[in-house]
């Protein structure tokens, strides 16, 4: 699924974790968490050793959806204030893009369901 760019997406991912761990983290799960990591993948250490810290606040992430298959989208992350650290995640393709007409396919088919249901509740509702 990610062979494409393996090696962006995972020194991103590592880059992320380090912004959400923080310079003085003592969390435990944390620790436990890169403990295992390190431990088990030889990539894990190399990248965490680097001490590359970027937050992830907007991006292309690459998903793959049963009913449409696989989609390059945008993502944009927005803090929802009053929260205690609670973040919007927005995704979006770009327009005229393989990935908007299958975000178009979605929708058409959440809508197909949606109406689906509401026509057997109304039946069931009648007799």
């Amino acid at each position: 699924m990610y062979d494409h760019d393996w090696d962006r997406i995972a020194s991103g991912l590592v880059a992320g974790l380090r912004a959400l761990a923080g310079p003085e983290s003592r969390d435990r799960h944390l620790a436990e968490l890169v403990g295992e990591l390190s431990v088990r993948s030889e990539e894990f250490r190399r990248l965490w050793a680097r001490h590359e810290v970027a937050p992830r606040m907007s991006g292309s992430s690459y998903l793959h959806h049963p009913q449409v298959g696989g989609m390059e989208l945008s993502y944009e992350k927005l803090a929802v204030t009053g929260t205690d650290g609670q973040v919007l995640v927005l995704f979006h393709a770009a327009p005229g893009s393989e990935a908007a007409e299958s975000l178009a396919l979605l929708a058409q088919i959440a809508a197909e369901a949606a109406s689906s249901e509401a026509a057997t509740a109304e039946y069931g509702a009648a007799t």
